[in-house]
């Protein structure tokens, strides 16, 4: 089947191609992009005054699925991300259960196939039920498709641990997804010290709870040589540190 999109403006960061042009494809696959295309097409799509480009990626996001499908399903997040563009979804491993070693994550795989109308990949968690006491099934995640492996919401506080686990993603492909919070400098903290807690007479949660961990998880990284993805800079300090991080080449 072919499909002519037409008259819309194209964005295409691959090929630095910008403007307004028709794009042709044919069983899924790019055929043709032209200012102009007159070919026979079994479906017509007039894109004028739209942007065509390639799907986006998510890299953070909670289906819910399985345990919580109340919250979210892989059917419903699949759409949403069709509706916004996105074709590929990478779904945090938060769920119940939690998403721990291979055979979870090519069940997930495999029901994505059939319920969701966008790509999921499913992250698996760095440690056994997201505990941080016991190593998660990592390469047994990586075999069955996961790309990434995160503990999503909280930081692997044993940093001999979370370096073990950093060594297996390396050897096995896969990036560590970090969300970076020491949760022993959190101290009954429910929002950021500033001004205003103060006059809320709420207790403040310092930037130094999120630094601290930014900058042992690049230390690590560096050491082990894994790709590391902060999921969250909200300080000024961890933004300098990633960028230190890159200039470095890490």
């Amino acid at each position: 089947m072919k499909i002519l999109i037409k008259n819309g403006y194209v964005l295409d960061p691959e090929t630095k191609r910008e403007g307004k042009y028709d794009v042709l494809v044919e069983e899924q696959r790019i055929i043709k992009v032209s200012e102009s295309i007159d070919e026979v097409a079994e479906r017509v799509i007039d894109a004028t005054g739209c942007y065509v480009m390639p799907g986006f990626i998510d890299l953070h996001v909670h289906l819910r699925d399985p345990g919580l499908e109340y919250k979210e399903t892989l059917k419903t997040g699949g759409m949403a991300g069709a509706r916004g563009g996105v074709t590929t979804l990478c779904a945090m491993p938060n769920t119940k259960p939690v998403i721990d070693n291979g055979e979870k994550v090519a069940d997930v795989h495999q029901r994505a196939k059939e319920d969701s109308p966008v790509h999921v990949i499913q992250i698996g968690a760095i440690t056994v039920g997201q505990q941080g006491e016991v190593l998660a099934d990592i390469k047994g995640m990586a075999k069955a498709g996961c790309h990434a492996i995160s503990e999503d919401g909280k930081s692997v506080m044993n940093s001999s641990l979370y370096r073990k686990a950093m060594k297996i993603a390396k050897d096995s492909g896969v990036s560590i997804f970090a969300h970076c919070e020491d949760i022993t400098m959190v101290e009954g903290g429910v929002m950021h010290a500033d001004e205003k807690a103060k006059q809320l007479g709420l207790k403040g949660i310092t930037n130094a709870v999120e630094d601290v961990i930014v900058a042992r998880d690049i230390l690590l990284a560096k050491e082990t040589g894994v790709r590391l993805h902060l999921c969250h800079c909200s300080t000024e300090d961890s933004v300098k540190l990633v960028e230190a991080a890159k200039k470095e080449g890490l």
